[in-house]
């Protein structure tokens, strides 16, 4: 046989030799791969009869773990696999205080739980059949919901609600229209005027609906009534000049203000009768005989409507 004979014989020898190998370590890795995949349920199988040892738990507002543990009420020695994450989300949710809450299962044994929580703006007084009233809790979107966990002296600054009716839905109140608006007025109150807004008491949705007008019961006024067809932080302005020149004016309470009709607002003062005894040093009760009549409702300070308009 010739030299390139030769040459040619062991060429081929070579890439005969080289496909027998080839075609054996893709058999191989098949057969590897096979019984990785049947292999592999097996640690997931271990992990399904590990009951629940922990539960992870994360807010960003003020409900405690315990509440949460004692609302999931899991199961003695259920595991991960057995728990419907569902229905012990809608759980957690069906107070009102929790907005969303998302769970989710991390093997070996822990369940993790993580909430959004509704914050309050105002606070409202329901009272169903044959029950004592009780205080429930307002938030933006008007959800209503008993509140758990809040500082009780922060709840004493949120005003209360008036004329609202509350319905219940299965086993809670369906939320309360055109709250946002509401919140909205309360919320740049409470950041553009905190001096205002810490004499609000009552704030009343009855004229909302029908009038767009929002009335406020505070301290230093009896009525205050806020449109919603303007910005609140021009009405807000307004009135806070209004009260001012109302201090410097006279020393006669403001009865009422309506800011709900544009620029020229009118302003109602108390009128107390002069025939009244001048209350004795001492005497917290108010006189017996002082009486108060409504005045007409007429544009006060019309020298400072020009100041007073922004």
């Amino acid at each position: 046989m010739s030299a390139e004979g030769r040459r040619r014989w062991w060429w081929s020898g070579m890439k005969t030799v080289l496909a027998l190998a080839a075609v054996g370590g893709l058999g191989w890795g098949a057969v590897e791969i096979a019984a990785a995949l049947r292999g592999r349920p097996q640690p997931l199988t271990s992990a399904e009869a590990v009951p629940v040892k922990e539960i992870d738990f994360a807010t960003d507002g003020v409900l405690p773990r315990e509440w949460v543990v004692q609302t999931l009420a899991l199961p003695p020695r259920a595991t991960l696999m057995q728990l419907d994450l569902y229905r012990l989300r809608e759980r957690l949710t069906a107070a009102g205080q929790v907005r969303t809450a998302t769970l989710t299962r991390t093997f070996p044994a822990t369940l993790t739980v993580s909430i959004s929580e509704q914050s309050p703006v105002a606070r409202v007084m329901a009272q169903t059949a044959g029950a004592e009233p009780e205080m429930l809790l307002v938030a933006r979107d008007g959800t209503v919901f008993a509140g758990l966990g809040f500082d009780p002296e922060l709840l004493k600054t949120l005003p209360w609600l008036d004329g609202v009716k509350l319905k219940r839905d299965g086993g809670r109140f369906e939320p309360i229209a055109d709250m946002p608006t509401v919140a909205d007025l309360l919320g740049k109150a409470k950041l553009e005027a905190e001096h205002l807004y810490r004499e609000w008491q009552v704030v009343s949705l009855a004229r909302l609906e029908s009038d767009g007008e929002i009335e406020v019961r505070a301290t230093n006024v009896a009525c205050i009534r806020f449109g919603t067809s303007e910005d609140f932080f021009r009405q807000l302005a307004r009135l806070d000049s209004l009260l001012d020149a109302a201090r410097a004016k006279s020393d006669r309470p403001v009865r009422e203000i309506n800011l709900a009709i544009g620029a020229h607002v009118p302003v109602a003062f108390e009128e107390v009768d002069p025939t009244a005894p001048l209350k004795q040093p001492g005497d917290a009760r108010p006189a017996t005989t002082t009486t108060t009549r409504r005045n007409p409702v007429v544009p006060a300070f019309p020298d400072l409507q020009r100041k007073t308009t922004l």
